[in-house]
């Protein structure tokens, strides 16, 4: 798993807009996302760090890696970022994040 910190990460839009850019670099690869922690983590066997941080970029975001195994090994909890709890942390299909965005409370 790669983590990444995005700073610039608000809301569920911007999770959903790094999520398609993932997904179109690689169709296989698993997401978790923690907005309010800004964080991303990865998992994909096609795509590379820099390449991942690159699909970010080219979203519009800037993506930090975070190198520390205790910040990469806390839970992530995925969801719409309004704190609601409607969904828990679980890796996601970037292939199925568009039908699960529309789940939220928010969406």
């Amino acid at each position: 798993m790669i983590t990444f910190k995005v700073s610039d990460m608000k809301c569920g839009h911007c999770a959903g807009t790094i999520t398609r850019a993932i997904s179109a670099l690689d169709k296989s690869a698993q997401v978790e996302i923690q907005i309010p922690r800004q964080l991303i983590r990865i998992s994909s066997s096609a795509a590379s760090t820099a390449q991942l941080a690159e699909a970010i970029q080219n979203a519009g975001y800037t993506a930090q890696q975070v190198p520390d195994a205790a910040q990469a090994a806390a839970p992530l909890q995925s969801g719409c970022g309004c704190r609601c709890g409607t969904r828990q942390a679980a890796p996601v299909d970037v292939g199925q994040q568009a039908a699960r965005s529309r789940s939220s409370c928010c969406g």
